[in-house]
């Protein structure tokens, strides 16, 4: 997509991420899932932290979140949120910009890893987390698996109505390269049209092992979701969990 970038997706989002997304994932069970991997006051760090939908919870846990994004606009809501000061913000790019340190766990959640729109970065990141974390610390992703039979070529749909705004799904999905983008169009009763630009590289889980396993990392569990739900063929999400090997 042209003059897409870095921040664009931050930029385009922060101001309804909370509104449309606060329930997109079960916040409690990523909690409770990553409380079962990590040390109580374990580092953890959080790749794309965004408004802090699940740093401050984990913090709250008792958890020593770090956490990292891009977008200036995400992080300001983070920071007006974390009155107490409770996650360590670094502001940068989440494979270039990530803090020294050996980490308990690292968590890249809801499809963030996608973000990073080449398999070569994605690559890159997998081998920055292998070299942080600590000898029993885990990497933990998050990511949607991917349907090429229904989503492919160009789609147009609502995500939602109201009386006064009506916001549609513009999107494009080429199976070959991997690659799907899009935009989400607010047409809202009296105010100029409100695009909210979006890019992401999908992989499957198969590709994802591949990746942990040249940066030196072992699939120690897949399930469908953080409730712990069993992996299997009907799963449409999974979370991966990585150990060093």
């Amino acid at each position: 997509m042209d003059g897409y970038g870095a921040e664009s997706y931050g930029a385009a989002f922060a101001d309804v991420y909370d509104e449309w997304y606060h329930d997109v994932s079960d916040v409690a069970a990523t909690v409770e899932f990553l409380s079962g991997l990590a040390p109580q006051r374990g580092r953890l760090l959080e790749l794309g932290v965004g408004t802090g939908r699940l740093a401050l919870p984990l913090s709250a846990a008792g958890f020593d979140v770090i956490g990292v994004d891009a977008s200036d606009a995400m992080l300001a809501r983070l920071e007006a949120a974390d009155t107490a000061d409770a996650v360590t913000i670094v502001r940068g790019d989440m494979v270039d910009d990530l803090p020294e340190g050996s980490f308990d766990a690292a968590l890249i959640a809801f499809n963030t890893l996608f973000n990073i729109v080449t398999a070569h970065r994605q690559q890159q990141l997998f081998a920055e987390i292998a070299q942080r974390l600590s000898s029993t610390g885990c990497f933990v992703v998050e990511t949607f698996v991917p349907d090429t039979e229904h989503y492919a070529g160009d789609r147009i749909d609502l995500r939602s109505m109201e009386r006064d705004r009506v916001v549609l799904s513009v999107s494009r999905h080429d199976n070959e390269t991997q690659r799907a983008e899009g935009q989400f169009i607010e047409l809202s009763n009296g105010a100029p049209v409100k695009l909210r630009p979006w890019s992401i590289r999908w992989a499957t889980p198969e590709q994802l092992d591949e990746m942990a396993h040249d940066a030196g990392l072992r699939l120690d569990r897949r399930v469908a979701d953080m409730r712990g739900t069993p992996f299997d063929d009907d799963a449409t999400t999974h979370v991966s969990v990585y150990r060093p090997i």
